[in-house]
């Protein structure tokens, strides 16, 4: 019988670390988005079988049918940190009874509307509060939450420069 802890299969975690330490070529992931325009401000994106919405709040001239780009930010940071804890929790046999991080992100809209050249159109500050109850004396808590924060991905991603490629495909047609 699986060693699960926290719904994660530590026996199936171990085996790909196993393997990913045997063959590193196995850690390379390459994941894949496809966005389209709707109507208006409303998109969806397509992210292997599931579609993902997005829409801006009625002050930005959306129908606010979804949450807008910047909001998804602060979903994938706060899922990304969370599914590093509940990993490296079953790891270190840590067995959590609640988890919630409140994601907040503060920005200024006149970077955005090119209003200023002096504001950056990105949020200028991202706060997140993990909410934790486990099995665990605070001590191993915080060393827990400590390296979520080095081994995430999106956090990573968000706090250093990545190589993003930007390509306009002017002359093709959307949707074929």
């Amino acid at each position: 019988m699986a060693h699960v802890v926290n719904g994660i299969n530590v026996d199936q975690m171990t085996d790909t670390i196993r393997s990913i330490r045997r063959d590193p070529a196995k850690a390379k992931e390459t994941w894949k988005a496809t966005t389209t325009r709707k109507e208006g401000n409303y998109v969806q994106t397509r992210i292997r079988e599931f579609i993902m919405e997005g829409d801006e709040p009625d002050k930005l001239l959306g129908m606010g049918r979804a949450p807008n780009a910047v909001e998804a930010v602060l979903h994938a940071l706060g899922t990304c940190l969370a599914t590093s804890v509940v990993h490296h929790a079953a790891a270190r046999g840590i067995t959590i009874d609640s988890l919630v991080l409140d994601v907040t992100g503060e920005l200024d809209m006149r970077g955005y509307l090119g209003l200023s050249v002096d504001v950056r159109p990105g949020y200028q500050k991202v706060t997140v509060c993990c909410r934790i109850s486990a099995d665990a004396p605070p001590d191993a808590l915080k060393g827990l939450w400590e390296h979520a924060q080095r081994i995430s991905p999106v956090l990573d991603t968000i706090r250093n420069p990545v190589a993003v490629s930007l390509v306009l495909d002017g002359n093709g047609r959307a949707g074929q």
